[in-house]
């Protein structure tokens, strides 16, 4: 332990030093949504341009789980030369020599301050993590390029250490291992669970914490996403509610350890999916189909080279341009009913979980007051909870997800090959909504349903795969808590949840 505290002495102080003049530098301008206006089906139109927040009051949400690219699909991760600190108890005490409580032997329960809660006039009660913070670090060495280890080593645990940050952490060794680590943790030893990681680790963190016996207390757990894989959009979408410039890689992570350290929490959305097969999961960031899914998918053998492997994977894609026969349904935002009849199907379904009231089972036809898309034949379907797809993807521009509604993109068949490279280049800067294109349509909904009918084209959760089958998901707001940049909620469309079912 000495050791390692004097290996990074010299590097932390200097880490530190740096990452706070970045963080000083970088402007606080953050997006303000531009309101929830018309929520009918609209096609592509940009709304006024959002304005710039005073940077006093820029404080802003940063929300988002974020989730793992777990070190390739389907396969284990190869074992790295480092992956022992795993296995033993790696508590460090960010900062060995500094003042603060000292980490306890495995197994014997920490000794902190409750969570601190601030109440503030204009919002009520807010909540935060207690200062000295003591977190479980899980880690996937094999993320995007590999070095994700030495990225938290070398810009992470100075600033960690600088505020008064403990850590245990663990390095995943194949896929679903975070899934199985924390449906077994003692989840009370720690304040908060931190996810370094592309998007697919975090995707198995919270449905580990769903499949617990006591999982309406475990998803109260606050969760933190590092970006350290390929696709970093929960990352990217928090570092962009919390103010800061679009950024990716070192700096990028910087910011969210910088929030970290900030220890402010804000709730977020989870989408709850249903499957023909049966199956029932969660999700943190997207569902797509088509497009989207299939690039992520058939880029995997360039997942050395980051997040770069999408762009190659896009071009690759449209010269082989596929379309996509099924049934799109959903329930817009303007005809939700704040009272729905629950279905006695799902009245009796044995699944753990919040019950989907806008549901029915999947072999019945969808409720009167959704929207039944006509065309059957599309180029890719996209359900998206926050403002980014990747950490240079600025995919919804339109602003911060309202409580319990989430973004519906589709494009119909028929659309060119040129505007659709036009439209994915123009979505690192958020500017692909001003093309106004007759085939991209956007619509804010609570609900859907997606049926594909000719079994082409994959289905992917969080960028991770799920059977080509009949899927449907409603949106539950404010239901789980993330490090963020400000502790303020988005505005609520629809009666809260009960209070069990709210971040307590």
């Amino acid at each position: 332990m000495a050791k390692l505290s004097e290996k990074f002495e010299a590097r932390g102080s200097e880490a530190v030093e740096s990452a706070f003049a970045r963080r000083s530098s970088c402007p606080s301008d953050a997006r303000l949504s531009p309101g929830r206006g018309h929520c009918r089906e609209r096609r592509w139109h940009l709304p006024n341009k959002p304005a710039r927040l005073d940077p006093a009051a820029a404080g802003n949400d940063a929300d988002a789980p974020t989730a793992p690219a777990s070190g390739g699909e389907g396969e284990p991760h190869s074992q790295h030369r480092d992956a022992r600190l795993g296995s033993i108890d790696k508590e460090l005490k960010a900062g060995d020599a500094g003042a603060g409580s000292a980490p306890t032997a495995l197994g014997t329960p920490w000794q902190r301050e409750p969570r601190v809660e601030v109440m503030d006039p204009a919002r009520g009660t807010q909540r935060q993590l207690p200062r000295p913070c003591h977190v479980l670090v899980l880690l996937n060495p094999c993320g995007g390029k590999g070095k994700a280890l030495e990225l938290f080593r070398s810009h992470v645990q100075p600033l960690l250490a600088q505020e008064d940050v403990s850590f245990k952490l663990l390095l995943t060794e194949r896929r679903n291992h975070a899934r199985e680590l924390v449906r077994a943790e003692e989840l009370g030893h720690w304040d908060a669970l931190v996810v370094m990681s592309g998007d697919g680790l975090m995707h198995e963190v919270v449905n580990g914490l769903m499949e617990r016996p006591d999982w309406e207390t475990a998803i109260q757990k606050p969760l933190c996403s590092l970006p350290a894989g390929s696709g970093n959009a929960l990352a990217a979408s928090v570092n962009h509610y919390a103010g800061f410039e679009q950024v990716t890689d070192e700096d990028l992570l910087t910011n969210c350890t910088l929030l970290l350290c900030r220890r402010l929490l804000a709730p977020m959305n989870l989408l709850s999916l249903q499957t023909a097969s049966g199956l029932r999961l969660f999700s943190v960031l997207s569902l797509a189909w088509g497009f989207i899914a299939d690039v992520d998918l058939e880029s995997e053998k360039f997942r050395c080279l980051g997040e770069v492997r999408f762009t190659l994977g896009t071009f690759l894609r449209l010269a082989a341009l596929r379309i996509y026969r099924g049934q799109l349904a959903y329930l817009p935002v303007e005809r939700v009913v704040s009272k729905m009849p629950t279905s006695p199907a799902l009245d009796r379904q044995n699944q753990q979980g919040p019950v989907d009231a806008h549901l029915v089972p999947l072999e019945e036809p969808v409720p009167s007051h959704w929207t039944v898309v006509p065309e059957q034949d599309f180029v890719l379907v996209l359900v998206l909870l926050h403002s980014h797809l990747g950490s240079e993807m600025f995919a919804a521009p339109m602003g911060r997800c309202e409580a319990g509604t989430m973004h519906l993109f589709y494009i119909r068949a028929g659309v060119s090959r040129a505007m659709l490279l036009r439209i994915f280049l123009a979505m690192q800067n958020g500017r692909h909504m001003e093309y106004d294109c007759p085939y991209l349509v956007y619509v804010p909904v609570v609900a859907f349903r997606l049926e594909p009918k000719d079994g082409k084209g994959v289905i992917t959760v969080d960028g991770e795969l799920m059977a080509s089958e009949a899927v449907q998901g409603q949106v539950h707001p404010n239901y789980f808590w993330m490090v963020s940049g400000c502790m303020e909620p988005p505005p609520s469309l629809e009666p809260q949840p009960s209070p069990s079912r709210k971040p307590k």
